[in-house]
């Protein structure tokens, strides 16, 4: 009877802690995780035999396949930035939500001002001139820290 009420206990305790999703990269890549939950643009998901969170950018994910069901959830389109005129597409992250993305340049300038310009219309200029240098570049995501009149701005690929 232990041996029974044991082997029971195995067995759900494996189904309860298997691999639930399979979360699909943009780049390709297949992760299969347990889904915890999806919140301010970041998913957030376990490895298999771990209880620790991991967060991934929502800009990574292509989508997530529930393995029990095989429902697809589509998170976010390609974006596919080939020249300079794509700069538009270009999307200025927060650096805490590119999480998942792959670091693949520094840009750094002066930030632009205007004479008779407020300041939210010189910070525009200077986004769309480091949004016109990524997409020259083909990165479609960029993310801008300025301090003292100057910019740092970090491009991200997929």
């Amino acid at each position: 009877m232990k041996t029974i009420i044991f082997t029971l206990s195995f067995l759900f305790a494996n189904i309860a802690i298997s691999q639930t999703h399979q979360i699909t990269k943009h780049n390709g890549e297949q992760l299969d995780v347990n889904f915890i939950k999806h919140e301010n643009d970041l998913l957030h998901y376990a490895l298999d035999g771990s209880f620790e969170e991991i967060k991934i950018s929502k800009h990574a994910v292509a989508h997530i396949t529930d393995k029990q069901t095989n429902q697809t959830q589509k998170i976010t389109d390609r974006i596919v930035v080939d020249s300079k005129s794509d700069y538009k597409l270009v999307q200025v992250l927060p650096r805490e939500k590119t999480i998942g993305l792959k670091q693949v340049a520094n840009f750094k300038g002066i930030s632009t001002k205007t004479k008779g310009e407020p300041p939210l219309a010189n910070i525009a200029h200077t986004t769309n001139r480091v949004k016109t240098k990524s997409a020259s570049k083909g990165y479609p995501f960029v993310s801008i820290v300025e301090k003292d009149g100057r910019y740092e701005a970090v491009a991200f690929v997929y």
